[in-house]
């Protein structure tokens, strides 16, 4: 019995021991913290802690009504660089911009719309990282006098391959190139496209030569707030699209009173045609059809003849011109076509009166030309149409379409 009660007493030492060995090892650790601090260590929060030396700036203030459109919105930081910058209006819209090389700006990449209220977000971080944010809201102005561009060609539309993409503002602009700014133009197929300006109120763009068969043109307009002249808004934001049929090119031979039609790259009619007489002749150059009408009512009070024609039932015309040149059905002289030429500068194809029949030279042309078609005129004793005159850009060179 006594060896049993001798075993039990030397248990609870060992028991004991550890025990207590247990309760300095948690003392030993938990006390680790009291050693003194030289603030090299990771120990210390204070970097974390501290306020950011950054501070961003924002221009309008908050709350500011009536801000320019263009200019007015500037993002900066001082003691820091910007890391970020959202700048969107109340329906979630964001404005695009570019932070500088040295942080020290952000600049937006495009205008303001007018009457739109803006949110600006912007953080900067100091030297060690630490950051600063600040935001602000305000209000462009709302314009009382705009301006709107009417463009051609239409909307999902399909148009020959000189077709320019044409528009007509109707106020006239004193800052084109903030205008040209706040229009995108992009094609599939890639290819370089230009603008020009005819006045201050019609700038055309179109490529190098004629388009590509088949390429896909999306110009966005994005003209809400432009300030094309002193105190007169855009109000257009607008994305329009179109494609490029294939490819026509109409070869009109004066001399020899015949229209040679080319179809890509390859010769599928001749026609027999009447240009403008001695007296009336027709331009030479790059012409594009602009128009066209089953019927339409010729009369040379409107183009400088005063009383000497007025047909009121020409069939299958093509507008060629502003000032009235067009290719068209001709029935008041069935000989004249592939003979002599009789007009007053249009050229005409064969046709007969009401234009019902389909086999016709003047209706079968009708039938397959598009919008955007190009027509040649050549060897008529007349200078070449100005450029402006109709959609016929055509025939300036290269280098001065883009000038």
């Amino acid at each position: 019995m006594s060896v049993v009660r001798g075993r039990k007493r030397h248990r609870r030492r060992t028991i004991g021991a550890v025990l207590a060995g247990a309760a300095l090892l948690f003392v030993t650790a938990c006390g680790g913290g009291d050693e003194p601090d030289d603030g090299k260590g990771g120990g210390s929060d204070k970097a974390d802690t501290a306020p950011s030396k950054a501070v961003v700036t924002i221009s309008p203030e908050d709350g500011t009504g009536d801000v320019a459109t263009n200019g007015a919105l500037k993002v900066g930081a001082e003691n820091g660089k910007l890391s970020e910058v959202t700048v969107q209006d109340t329906k979630g819209n964001k404005v695009d911009g570019k932070i500088a090389a040295d942080g020290a700006s952000w600049t937006p990449a495009r205008h303001l719309a007018a009457s739109t209220k803006y949110k600006v977000h912007a953080v900067a971080k100091d030297a060690e990282g630490r950051q600063s944010a600040k935001e602000a809201s305000f209000t462009t102005l709302s314009p009382k006098n705009t301006f709107v561009g009417i463009f051609t060609p239409e909307d999902g539309s399909t148009v020959g391959v000189g077709m320019p993409f044409s528009l007509h503002f109707t106020r006239g602009i004193t800052d084109p190139a903030a205008v040209e700014k706040g229009i995108e133009i992009k094609t599939v197929p890639a290819v370089p496209v230009e603008g020009h300006w005819f006045g201050n109120d019609r700038l055309d763009f179109r490529p190098e030569k004629y388009w590509k068969a088949g390429t896909k043109v999306t110009v966005k307009l994005n003209l809400d707030g432009v300030e094309g002249r002193p105190g007169v808004y855009g109000e257009q934001v607008k994305t329009v699209s179109f494609t490029i049929g294939r490819s026509q090119v109409s070869v009109v031979d004066a001399k020899s009173h015949k229209m040679k039609v080319v179809r890509d790259g390859k010769e599928i009619k001749t026609l027999p045609i009447t240009a403008g007489a001695p007296a009336t002749t027709t331009y030479n150059g790059q012409m594009v059809i602009s128009e066209k009408h089953r019927v339409t009512r010729m009369n040379g009070d409107t183009v400088g003849f005063g009383g000497e024609y007025d047909i009121k039932d020409v069939p299958h015309a093509m507008r060629l011109s502003t000032s009235g040149t067009f290719i068209h059905g001709n029935y008041w002289a069935p000989g004249a076509p592939g003979k002599e030429n009789v007009s007053h500068g249009c050229v005409g194809l064969r046709d007969v009166r009401g234009g019902y029949d389909k086999k016709q030279p003047a209706a079968w042309f009708y039938d397959n030309s598009l919008i955007g078609d190009v027509v040649v005129v050549k060897n008529s004793k007349d200078k070449q149409i100005q450029p402006d005159n109709g959609l016929n850009g055509w025939n300036m060179s290269w280098q001065e379409w883009k000038s």
